[in-house]
């Protein structure tokens, strides 16, 4: 997924891609991410009745989700497809396994991707879409409090996190994955992270290198490394007062997908 972010805390809302030849993208921001790693080897691993088995009252308006460095949109829509229990090629959910209605907000720092998902989005009404910046502090609070206050909420329900902690890490260091973990970690009751492992680390190096470029700013000094998911888990949990749920499997290409729980909340 695409990763939102900024060099020197400047904003790149208005950035264009930054995809360079031979398949490199310092940002994550892969403007074909979906045909190598297609959202079903994520969304199959979710149970369809996840949003009722953690959300079991009722509640007046929906649930909220945020989807951070979203891409062009695929992986958004199958999450929010199969979360609400839609069959293939249905235009309606199936309401005996979904029960539940959600609003999700997706955002990524590509303006060219999040235009791409706007236009090709089959949800609306119930999909939104903000090209931003989650490492710029200003802007990341003017638009996630503007789509909260349309629902009189303080924070969101679910957050996905979805291959971005790694171009987090690389772009901002170790200091600017803490900081995005804990930002993610006070805006939400659940949190869904699917870290890159190190290899992945060090493959987007060597794409860097291979086209004549310098590595990331910070890659070789990096303190935190190694197991990545056993680190964000150890961060989330012993920093930011996250308990850990479960493990939902892993993908075909190798990523966890963890979900987390704030302390700080019930439902």
């Amino acid at each position: 997924m695409a990763a939102p972010m900024s060099e020197g805390g400047k904003a790149l809302v208005d950035a264009e891609p930054s995809v360079l030849p031979g398949g490199a993208a310092p940002y994550g921001n892969f403007p074909d991410y979906s045909r190598f790693h297609p959202p079903e080897g994520r969304v199959r691993l979710l149970p369809t009745a996840l949003l009722s088995e953690l959300f079991p009252s009722p509640r007046a308006g929906p649930l909220l989700g945020l989807d951070v460095g979203c891409n062009s949109g695929e992986l958004s829509i199958a999450l929010y497809r199969h979360l609400l229990g839609f069959k293939e090629n249905k235009a309606s959910p199936d309401h005996s396994t979904a029960g539940k209605d959600l609003s999700l907000l997706c955002c990524d720092i590509d303006a060219e991707l999040i235009e791409r998902a706007k236009q090709h989005s089959p949800f609306p009404g119930s999909i939104s879409y903000a090209t931003l910046d989650i490492m710029d502090p200003n802007a990341r609070e003017t638009v996630l409090s503007c789509y909260l206050s349309r629902f009189n909420r303080s924070m969101f329900d679910i957050c996905f996190c979805m291959s971005v902690t790694m171009w987090i890490h690389l772009n901002h260091g170790d200091s600017g994955l803490v900081k995005f973990l804990s930002c993610l970690a006070s805006k939400c009751t659940y949190l869904l992270v699917e870290p890159q492992p190190w290899k992945c680390y060090r493959a987007a190096a060597r794409r860097l290198r291979k086209l004549g470029r310098h590595d990331f700013d910070h890659f070789r000094s990096l303190a935190i490394n190694g197991n990545m998911a056993e680190k964000i888990t150890q961060i989330l949990t012993e920093d930011y007062a996250m308990e850990f749920v479960c493990c939902f499997g892993s993908t075909s290409w190798d990523r966890s997908l963890l979900l987390f729980k704030s302390k700080a909340t019930q439902h």
